[in-house]
């Protein structure tokens, strides 16, 4: 090729090269990055972080903590959080207000809202407390044996779930639908309180008899049930704890554990999350979103 013929080809190339290279450094120095999540966390004290430390100043009557799992998302995401979670709250504090001056939850929600999370359920029909209350007082007067909680209140606790809980929570499901119709919704269950089988090295801890460790187990497991089939029946992501949280009970040792025990704990609040179980709980949940 003659030596001017040569010259114009690399001079063109040169040029071509140069206006790629223009347009990719324009289209990156205009690109502008995917704006922040709008995220809303409702739900109970297991969402709240009850317990845990720092309190929120700006409501304690809700016993929330900026250590909680909703905040610990937004930090990894992100995401602008309004987080509305209220220890104590029952699936009626959706749609009613919980105190005076805390407004029903899903006031929060707004078309715009991106990604819903809550916790709830627990407490309706005050399950959970009374539960663990009946439990252990029976643990404890019967010496750690039998099962006296089972025999006393047999399913009492299962059907009221069924009955109340299971309808209460699709409700309150679909509420959220309603004023975030455009959310990615995630339910939560609840990690393990006590593990499969009774440890007589917890009994100090966590005084339920041995034969009644499965048996709350087993009033566990069916309100996580409930909130799974209450999620997949309005079009919520499920988030299962039952695997992650195996080993992680209130019977292990501090650095393990992410609900603290009954008795002798590390917390103001017993039977919750610590630091730990929050972060965990929200590194679960951002793996099942995707978020992670």
């Amino acid at each position: 090729m003659p030596k001017h013929a040569l010259r114009r080809v690399m001079t063109a190339t040169a040029a071509a090269v140069g206006t790629l290279a223009l347009g990719l450094t324009d289209a990156t120095a205009h690109a502008t990055p995917a704006p922040p999540l709008d995220y809303v966390a409702l739900g109970d004290s297991y969402s709240a972080g009850s317990g845990v430390l720092p309190v929120d100043p700006t409501q304690l009557l809700c016993l929330r903590s900026t250590a909680n799992y909703p905040h610990v998302i937004a930090a990894a995401t992100g995401a602008r959080l309004k987080d509305v979670t209220c220890g104590a709250a029952q699936t009626a504090h959706f749609t009613q207000a919980q105190y005076p001056g805390v407004a029903p939850q899903v006031n929060a929600l707004t078309a715009e809202t991106d990604l819903v999370t809550l916790t709830i359920g627990g407490n309706d029909n005050s399950t959970f407390i009374n539960a663990i209350t009946a439990c252990g007082t029976a643990g404890i007067l019967s010496g750690g044996k039998g099962s006296p909680c089972k025999d006393r209140h047999g399913t009492s606790f299962d059907d009221q779930i069924e009955t109340n809980t299971y309808p209460a929570l699709k409700a309150a499901l679909l509420s959220v639908r309603a004023k975030a119709p455009g959310a990615r919704v995630a339910a939560l269950g609840y990690p393990w309180i006590t593990p499969a089988t009774a440890d007589p090295s917890c009994f100090a801890k966590l005084p339920i008899a041995a034969g009644d460790v499965p048996y709350l187990r087993g009033i566990q497991a069916h309100l996580n049930d409930a909130v799974e089939r209450a999620a997949e029946e309005t079009g919520a992501t499920f988030v299962d704890f039952s695997s992650v949280s195996e080993g992680h009970d209130a019977c292990k040792a501090s650095g393990t554990r992410w609900i603290e025990p009954l008795l002798f704990g590390q917390s103001l609040v017993p039977v919750h999350p610590n630091a730990l179980g929050e972060r965990r709980m929200a590194e679960r949940t951002m793996d099942v979103l995707g978020l992670s």
